[in-house]
C-alpha cells in the first residue's frame, strides 16, 4: 500500500535497507572475494566477513527495537522488515557455521578425508549462503524502492496497524473525458 509521507520520513526508512546491502554487497561479496585471495596462505582475515555481518546485523536489530519508541509508524515498520531478514540471515549463518564446525571436528578427530569436508563446506555451507545472499539482495532492494516510494507491505500494515496511516490508491487511473 501507498502511504501519504513526507520526503524526511523517506529518507529515514531507507536507511535500514542501505545498512542492510552494504552488509550484503559490501561484506558478504566484495569482502569475502578480497579475502578469499588470502585464504591459501593465511585464513585468518576471512574472519572480518562474519564479524563486520554480526556488528551490522546487531546494528539493524537494535535501532530496530530502538525505533519502536522513537520513529514515526512509517520508518519503524521499515525498521522491523530489516529487523526480521537480519534475524533470518544471522540464524543461516549460524547454522552453516554449525556444520562447518562439524566437518572441521571430522577432519581433525575422526579421520574424515580433506575433500569429503571440502564437499561438506562447499555444498552445505557456501552454496546455501550464497543463494541466500543473493535473495536478500532482490529482496532488500526492493524493500529499499518501496521505502523511497511510500509504500509497505501489506502484512505489515496488518502486523503494526496505524489508524492515523493516510493510504494513497495508486493503482486506480484518473477518469479522463473523451472529447
Amino acid at each position: 500500500m501507498y502511504l501519504d509521507v513526507s520526503d524526511e520520513e523517506i529518507k529515514k526508512a531507507k536507511v535500514p535497507h542501505d545498512i542492510f546491502l552494504i552488509n550484503l554487497i559490501g561484506n558478504h561479496i566484495l569482502t569475502f572475494v578480497a579475502t578469499l585471495g588470502l585464504a591459501t596462505s593465511w585464513a585468518w582475515p576471512m574472519l572480518i566477513v562474519p564479524i563486520a555481518s554480526f556488528i551490522l546485523l546487531g546494528y539493524i536489530i537494535k535501532k530496530g527495537i530502538d525505533s519502536r519508541k522513537n520513529e514515526s509508524w512509517y520508518v519503524m515498520c521499515h525498521w522491523q522488515i530489516a529487523i526480521k531478514r537480519s534475524v533470518f540471515f544471522i540464524k543461516m549463518i549460524l547454522a552453516i557455521s554449525v556444520v562447518a564446525l562439524i566437518g572441521l571436528y571430522g577432519y581433525t578427530n575422526l579421520g574424515w578425508m580433506k575433500e569429503a569436508v571440502f564437499a561438506l563446506i562447499g555444498g552445505v555451507c557456501i552454496l546455501p549462503i550464497m543463494v541466500t545472499t543473493l535473495v536478500l539482495i532482490l529482496m532488500e532492494s526492493d524493500a529499499l524502492h518501496q521505502a523511497a516510494e511510500g509504500k509497505l507491505p501489506d502484512n505489515m500494515i496488518d502486523l503494526y496497524p496505524n489508524p492515523d496511516a493516510k493510504i494513497i490508491d495508486k493503482d486506480i487511473e484518473p477518469v479522463t473525458e473523451k472529447k
